[in-house]
């Protein structure tokens, strides 16, 4: 049995590990770290009571998954049921405690000393509870049931639903992968808050839910930018009134009456610190920030703040070598000051949903962010319930990035495999679009990315052309191209059957993949394989080249960021590093001239 550890002493961390930048209190703690651990093969720990602990024998390194080196368990063998338990001591207060979980994959349970407090389904997004009123003075035990069945019928993204990898899928995910941590918070408390950047009216629109409070409450939201106090407002709530409503005038009269705007070239954050209070009580205090920025589509243009915005994005996986989704702090921020530095102005996080600190990041060093939603591969109702409950549950929690400006709810008709002509496949697509667009009218949306688009904002192309003069030729006529095919090489259509370009923005959201290096293993890319540096470059700044060159595209995204085990196409390695000096891949990204050659 592992040694009960005394959490008190951890409370008020102010660590860079903070799992929500967003949403920041002064009181938690981090549950990282050692926990017991048990495989069930045979479905029996609910019915013996594993609930109630003391039947976890090993143990597992969370948030690293048991696949995974880092973990300590690294077993690859398929365990559809995964136990986790945790002891520590506690002395109740006043206070309430919530527990947290960022992401546990898929289906999880959990109970605080035996007592069942709650359950959630879907791998990729975070969940709270409750659990002051199941703790007691001394000692106290939190255990967790993760299920996860090699369905799939469930979102997966790029996880491998066969017994090896192939292709592009990889190492499955199975339990704990992000953060959980608890915080203490008073039973009136801030629940949520939403911030809807008005670019047009230099406002900012909040909404702020409040909960528990039986007697009428001020909610109050201080507006500052770089330490300059902006503006403060506020709004009375009735007893058991949930909604705060406020729009905030942003301008700085400290500064001839500017608005900060947020963009990549200048990523503006203003903070702003929330307290709900009465005349006598400060119940919470939570500090946020928010950035102006408005994205939005005209006369087939993006347009960032009401100006043309050309999009350079790289793919991100989002995997971890020897940790496979985990990621610390510093190794995100790593990549993506590598992003910055290879001379792109944003990332397609593909078929991974994010840690929150990710889009934290993004936020601060100014690099647009795509938010995707992984997929599942048998189209059922199952399926769809799954892929609708967990879109919203993504939605929310990217709401409030600046940084976010498309969702793409389906990649490359996976899951809908016959959406071209299938009536019910197209309307759940559709479905997913209108629902996204429902919950946040703000953002962009991408129906089914790369071919076969039903409704969308973009019409995405994915192109894997490997040849400059052939990709050239099929982008030459605009009309033809835009009804027709992503390219010569490929099979599908751009639209569904019964769809049709309406002067969507016309983006490459996946090109180039070329293989580079080696895993050790069976390789993996796209197109001949190069032999040398040089000649990698040369195809990448010739391939870019023909998407920069065609006027009615807007934009592209390279795949990909890293290596990612059999997989070679990285601008990164598989550790992370350069496979190629950095000058000289932002010497592409910076549209040089025909001329240019690497040497």
């Amino acid at each position: 049995m592992m040694a009960t550890e005394r959490l008190l002493e951890r409370k008020g961390s102010t660590s860079v590990d903070y799992p929500r930048p967003q949403f920041k209190r002064s009181e938690w703690i981090d549950l990282n770290g050692a926990w017991a651990f048990g495989f069930d093969p045979e479905n029996r720990g609910e019915s013996e009571g594993w609930q109630h602990g003391g039947f976890l024998k090993d143990e597992i390194k969370v948030p690293y998954v048991y696949q995974s080196a880092q973990s300590t368990v690294e077993n690859k063998e398929l365990h559809s049921i995964v136990w986790y338990e945790r002891t520590f001591e506690w002395e109740l207060t006043e206070k309430d405690v919530h527990l947290h979980f960022e992401a546990v994959d898929y289906l999880a349970k959990v109970w605080v000393n035996g007592q069942f407090a709650g359950s959630h389904e879907g791998g990729h997004t975070p969940f709270q509870m409750e659990i002051h009123s199941f703790l007691t003075d001394g000692e106290n035990r939190i255990t967790v049931r993760v299920e996860d069945e090699n369905d799939v019928e469930q979102p997966i993204g790029k996880q491998s639903w066969k017994a090896e990898n192939f292709l592009c899928w990889y190492t499955r995910t199975t339990g704990i992968w992000q953060s959980v941590w608890m915080e203490e918070v008073w039973t009136v408390y801030l629940e949520d808050v939403r911030m809807t950047p008005q670019v047009e009216d230099s406002a900012i629109q909040i909404e702020a839910q409040v909960k528990r409070h039986d007697h009428p409450v001020y909610v109050e939201a201080e507006v500052f930018f770089q330490g300059e106090w902006i503006t403060t407002g506020g709004v009375w709530l009735k007893a058991h009134q949930r909604t705060a409503e406020m729009m905030l005038d942003v301008e700085s009269d400290q500064a001839d009456f500017r608005v900060f705007y947020w963009s990549p070239d200048e990523p503006n954050l203003y903070d702003v610190r929330f307290t709900v209070k009465d005349q006598d009580t400060v119940h919470d205090r939570v500090e946020s920030y928010f950035g102006m920025r408005k994205i939005e589509v005209e006369d087939g243009r993006m347009l960032l703040n009401r100006e043309t915005f050309y999009q350079k994005l790289i793919l991100d996986q989002g995997y971890y070598g020897d940790a496979l989704m985990t990621a610390s702090f510093d190794e995100m921020k790593a990549d993506l000051e590598k992003v910055k530095e290879m001379g792109f102005n944003g990332v397609r996080r593909h078929q991974t949903i994010a840690d929150r600190r990710y889009m934290y990041l993004c936020d601060k060093l100014g690099l647009v962010m795509w938010a995707e939603m992984p997929s599942f591969f048998k189209f059922s109702k199952r399926s769809m319930k799954r892929m609708m409950d967990e879109s919203r549950e993504m939605i929310e929690k990217h709401v409030n990035h600046p940084s976010v400006i498309v969702y793409t709810l389906m990649n490359e008709s996976w899951g809908v495999n016959e959406v071209y002509h299938r009536k019910d496949q197209q309307d759940f697509v559709n479905a997913l679009y209108y629902q996204a667009k429902a919950l946040d009218p703000t953002r962009l949306v991408v129906g089914n990315d790369g071919w076969e688009h039903t409704m969308t904002d973009i019409l995405t192309i994915h192109d894997y052309n490997a040849d400059a003069d052939s990709m050239r030729e099929s982008y030459r006529d605009k009309a033809s191209f835009v009804d027709g095919s992503p390219s010569k090489t490929s099979r599908k259509q751009n639209y569904a059957k019964g769809y049709r370009y309406r002067g969507e923005p016309v983006m490459v959201s996946e090109y180039g993949g070329i293989a580079y290096g080696s895993s050790g293993g069976s390789d993996w890319g796209y197109g001949k394989r190069p032999e040398s540096e040089e000649e990698v470059l040369n195809r990448l700044k010739a391939l870019t080249s023909v998407i920069e060159e065609t006027p009615y595209v807007q934009g592209f995204c390279y795949t990909q960021l890293t290596d990612v085990e059999q997989e070679v196409n990285g601008l990164l390695d598989h550790n992370h590093e350069y496979k190629f000096a950095p000058e000289k891949i932002k010497a592409i990204m910076a549209k040089q001239s025909d001329g240019f050659i690497f040497e």
